[in-house]
Formats: C-alpha cells, sequence, structure tokens
C-alpha cells in the first residue's frame, strides 16, 4: 500500500528568477546597463547573484544591448542567456522575450521572479520576500515602497499569455497589472531595499 509519505510525483514549484538586462542607457552615453561596473563586477552578474541567493535556482537573463559583449564578459554560470533583437522598442519586448523563454523551460516553472538589472538597490532579502508570496500558478505579487508597487513581480504561469498579449513598448506588464490590481498580493520591501534606477549619470552614484 503506497501512503502521502511513499509518494515521490509531488511537484516542487519552481519559482524562476527573470533578469531583464537589455536596455543600452541611452541617457547613460549609450553604455550598456548589464555591463556598468558595481562592486568590481558587471551589474548583470550582481543582479543573478540576487536572484540565486533568494532561492531561485533557475534563471533566464534576457540581453539586448551589446549581447555578444555581455556574454564575453560577464560571467554568468548556470544561466539560460536570451538575446532580445527587438530590445530598442522597450521592455514590453524583453519580457515577452522572457516569458516565451521560461515557457520552453523543460525544468517545468511555475511563476517568474521578475527583476531589472538597474536596481541595485533590491537585494536578495527583498526578493526572497516576493519570492515566498507564492501560492499558485495564478499567483500575483510585487513588492512595494512606502505604498507604490514595484519591482521584483511575481508572475504565476497561469498569467503569461495574458501579459505577454499586453506588453508593447516600455509598459512592461503595467496594464496587465492594472487590471488585474485586486488579485495582487502587496509585499513590503521598504524595510530592506531601495527601488533607485540607474537611468542617468547622476544615478551612477550609486554603484559602488
Amino acid at each position: 500500500m503506497t501512503t502521502a509519505h511513499d509518494r515521490t510525483d509531488v511537484h516542487t514549484p519552481v519559482v524562476a528568477g527573470l533578469l531583464l538586462a537589455a536596455g543600452g542607457g541611452r541617457r547613460l552615453g549609450g553604455r550598456p546597463k548589464a555591463l556598468l561596473p558595481h562592486r568590481g563586477r558587471p551589474l548583470v552578474e550582481y543582479a543573478v547573484g540576487v536572484l540565486r541567493g533568494a532561492g531561485c535556482e533557475v534563471v533566464h537573463v534576457i540581453l539586448g544591448a551589446s549581447a555578444d559583449v555581455v556574454r564575453e564578459r560577464a560571467e554568468l554560470p548556470g544561466c539560460v542567456l536570451v538575446d532580445n533583437p527587438e530590445w530598442a522598442e522597450g521592455m514590453g519586448s524583453s519580457l515577452r522575450a522572457g516569458l516565451a523563454s521560461l515557457a520552453a523551460d523543460p525544468r517545468g516553472v511555475d511563476a517568474a521572479l521578475v527583476l531589472l538589472v538597474d536596481q541595485p538597490g533590491i537585494g536578495a532579502e527583498a526578493v526572497a520576500r516576493v519570492r515566498a508570496a507564492y501560492t499558485s500558478r495564478d499567483s500575483l505579487a510585487a513588492a512595494s515602497y512606502d505604498g507604490q508597487r514595484g519591482h521584483p513581480v511575481l508572475f504565476g504561469a497561469g498569467h503569461w499569455a495574458g501579459i505577454a498579449e499586453l506588453a508593447v513598448g516600455d509598459r512592461g506588464a503595467r496594464d496587465y497589472l492594472a487590471a488585474h490590481r485586486d488579485a495582487i498580493t502587496p509585499v513590503d520591501c521598504s524595510d530592506v531595499a531601495e527601488p533607485y534606477d540607474i537611468d542617468t549619470e547622476a544615478d551612477l552614484a550609486h554603484l559602488e
């Protein structure tokens, strides 16, 4: 007789890290954000480390601007690297590319935990909090900072098709999330992270 303790087919949910790192740094003189130096290494390496530190064993990284150079300079072992040739269209194209890549991952991904490469003030503790909000493939959760929604954002796989349909230009998942506002679990991260972006020369002061 087989008991519940004997069963080996119980699926452990796979919450994958999805790092959007395709930006060309237009306001930074065209320096790809993925390659900005932070703590002695490219920013993309730091961000992958944050996702790993938060418990994401599966990590997909979306590259765009200077993708070949990023592959050459950054050490990203174990990551699935996805080139987005349409990166200049905005974040929406990278999000679509990332969700498509996760959907094809043979490990059976149940949710995407989306992080932006240019937000180094968001560390593993905040990411782990949002990751812990996963309950099912219908989960939607987002970090909040002083009541304002920010990153990272968690998308259960049940939402991916709808998100991809609305992800255009630089809006990413904004329209989808607005339409499903009541379904989002807010996760306060104000005490452990700062959601600033590295967009301009002045913002480079945040890098170490």
